[in-house]
């Protein structure tokens, strides 16, 4: 069984999840609700939220918007929550752009969730994880879930690959400034099979299944170390590319575009 404590500790964690209703955010909530710590799960389907609350005492359905700015400034004060261990951001959304329109209402939403939904979220626990720092040994954690979609320019992606890269900066750049007194690991995934991706219509290489790759963060995540990327063949592929990006841009982006036929 994973955990995010170590083998030697019975401590009680405090974790808050957001984007916890679906994918990868629910897989990690389930994986963690036999493990005894206390959970705040955040989205914005609220049924599903209290499904999975009622299935474990330690659950706790906090509903929210991350884009919603004044929303997020007071959605942990509100619920009484003293202070927090660790915190995982797994709000995420997608739309793709279809060419020649460039959509800035697509660009505009998806940014609010995936790049200012992170934003908010830290603002929201930084102060509840900073009490952590000052009453415990071991540095509470952020970890965020992000995309290898980041890595290169994917079709369509203009939006979801430029609010994933945004996310990663910006918490590469919080790393820098908080260091000494939280950790941050940054997490790059492949093709995961969720609701979300269950609506695209181009080959996904190296897929896995939600479960597997909650269980992947959370066992790499006990180490805490600024990365973690999976599938490590879909990684190393598109560190190559990196390297002769002319070739990515020419020709092998070009097998993820929509597949012919598929509907606008």
């Amino acid at each position: 069984m994973v955990s995010l404590v170590n083998l030697e500790s019975t401590d009680k964690q405090h974790i808050w999840i957001t984007g916890a209703s679906s994918g990868i955010g629910k897989a990690i909530v389930q994986q963690l609700a036999t493990q005894g710590h206390q959970i705040y799960i955040s989205g914005r389907n609220s049924e599903v939220l209290d499904k999975l609350a009622a299935q474990d005492g330690n659950i706790t359905s906090i509903p929210c918007d991350v884009g919603n700015d004044e929303a997020m400034k007071v959605l942990l004060q509100n619920h009484d929550i003293e202070y927090l261990d660790t915190v995982i951001l797994c709000a995420g959304t997608c739309e793709y752009i279809d060419l020649p329109l460039l959509d800035i209402q697509k660009t505009r939403r998806v940014l609010d969730t995936n790049f200012f939904g992170v934003v908010n979220s830290c603002i929201a626990a930084l102060p509840l994880l900073k009490k952590t720092n000052a009453i415990t040994v071991k540095k509470p954690h952020i970890i965020g879930i992000g995309s290898m979609s980041s890595y290169l320019g994917f079709p369509r992606a203009e939006a979801y690959g430029s609010s994933k890269a945004a996310m990663s900066y910006f918490l590469n750049s919080l790393r820098s400034d908080l260091n000494d007194v939280i950790d941050i690991t940054m997490v790059y995934p492949g093709f995961i099979k969720t609701p979300m991706t269950d609506q695209n219509d181009f080959s996904m290489p190296f897929l896995l299944s939600a479960d597997k790759a909650a269980s992947i963060i959370l066992k790499k995540a006990e180490r805490r170390p600024l990365t973690i990327a999976f599938p490590l063949r879909l990684h190393m592929l598109l560190q190559i590319m990196k390297l002769f990006p002319r070739l990515w841009y020419s020709g092998v982006s070009g097998s993820l575009r929509r597949t012919s036929g598929a509907k606008a």
